[in-house]
């Protein structure tokens, strides 16, 4: 056979082995475990780091004055050193909104060396909030919408399940023709790398949690030093499921019904960005795995319609068809996070070039580490963890 077909066919076999040996990454089906009311509702702290969250605010913050919740809950907004009004803005909202949950608003002021700017807002609010006692925390992010029974859903898959964790990965604003480009396969791609059935099987190794939607029992949080052992992190909600997963804690990720972020994203540059400001963290920063990662997409995702086209073109009819296969096995496993995402499926076929501008998001944003200008978000750089003095 031709270096072309060997190519083609290793890149297949990686595609049936992703395909029924990667925990299923690709089923959508992991939403909330069956659940039933607590006899009694604990008292649940909501922390909500917010760095000059002005323009999302108005459609994310009044969902959570509004939960629906049968027991206690207070929300700690903690402003991030935001210049845009953000916390002039969450007094003005919980003033005149309805409000069925109390708000409190801090300003810690910038982080202290060694801090990432959300973890240090989450070690404020997190500090605030345990003088009341809470039983369990949730974290969510300023840009994350809830329906009125978010919580009280969140509580009763925590407490019937006695999950320490339960997170879910928010159903990403999908409107302008980027996000529906690059949106559902991020997801895809994060299922990829770390599959739900995986970390939510019990003793699992593999651990992970969406940042946006955190619901953390708060003896498991003091338990697993959350956020002080993982205050460099950039790549936070990870790094915190794995801490309390190490410290014996019991977690579980799976998607959202009803969590949404409106946080848009209409320019490719906005993605761009996005992406490229953690994803040589997620690589910790090793070249190796850079290149591993660089090879890797390009043999399971460009290698495929490279060698189905080519194969055509020089008549290799193994390099064509093995080619063509794994092109078709690559679509069909994007399916169902289409339907999940209510895109058309003819974007299932366009992943190959969706996976390339994540190949150069990705490089990008180890040259930019290289620079100096690695993990930037909001007018902040964070120094390499290897450079940052400990505390």
């Amino acid at each position: 056979m031709s270096a072309l077909a060997w190519i083609a066919v290793v890149s297949l076999a990686c595609w049936l082995w992703l395909l029924l040996g990667q925990g299923f990454f690709w089923r959508t089906d992991q939403r909330l475990p069956a659940r039933s009311a607590p006899v009694d509702w604990p008292y649940v702290a909501i922390v909500v780091p917010a760095r000059d969250e002005a323009q999302v605010l108005p459609r994310s913050l009044p969902t959570l004055l509004a939960q629906d919740y049968p027991g206690e809950a207070e929300i700690f907004l903690v402003d991030d050193g935001s210049s845009d009004g953000t916390a002039e803005l969450a007094r003005a909202l919980a003033a005149r909104e309805e409000c069925a949950l109390p708000l409190t608003v801090v300003e810690p002021g910038e982080p202290e060396p060694g801090w990432t700017g959300k973890l240090w807002a989450l070690r404020q609010g997190i500090a605030l909030a345990r003088a009341r006692e809470p039983e369990y925390l949730l974290l969510t992010d300023a840009d994350i919408a809830h329906e009125p029974d978010s919580l009280r859903e969140l509580v009763a898959a925590a407490r019937s399940n006695g999950l320490d964790l339960v997170s879910q990965m928010a159903r990403l604003r999908v409107a302008s023709g980027w996000e529906r480009l690059v949106v559902p396969a991020f997801v895809y791609f994060f299922a990829q790398l770390y599959p739900f059935r995986w970390i939510n099987a019990p003793g699992a190794r593999t651990a992970a949690a969406a940042g946006g939607c955190v619901l953390l029992r708060t003896e498991a949080a003091e338990r697993a030093r959350i956020p002080e052992s993982v205050r460099q992190a950039v790549i936070d909600d990870v790094s915190v499921a794995r801490a309390v997963s190490r410290s014996g804690g019991r977690i579980w990720l799976g998607l959202a019904e009803r969590v949404d972020s409106v946080r848009p994203y209409p320019r490719l540059a906005d993605l761009w960005r996005m992406v490229a400001r953690s994803a040589y963290a997620q690589l910790r920063h090793s070249p190796a795995l850079l290149l591993g990662t660089v090879a890797g997409l390009a043999l399971i995702y460009l290698a495929p319609p490279v060698a189905l086209f080519a194969g055509m073109a020089r008549h290799d009819a193994v390099a064509g068809w093995a080619g063509g296969l794994a092109w078709l096995v690559m679509a069909g496993t994007y399916v169902p996070m289409l339907r999940y995402y209510r895109q058309p499926l003819l974007l299932a076929p366009l992943l190959p070039f969706t996976a390339l501008l994540y190949l150069l998001m990705t490089v990008d944003s180890a040259v930019q580490h290289y620079r100096g200008r690695g993990a930037a978000w909001k007018g902040r750089t964070y120094a390499r963890p290897e450079a940052t003095p400990d505390q």
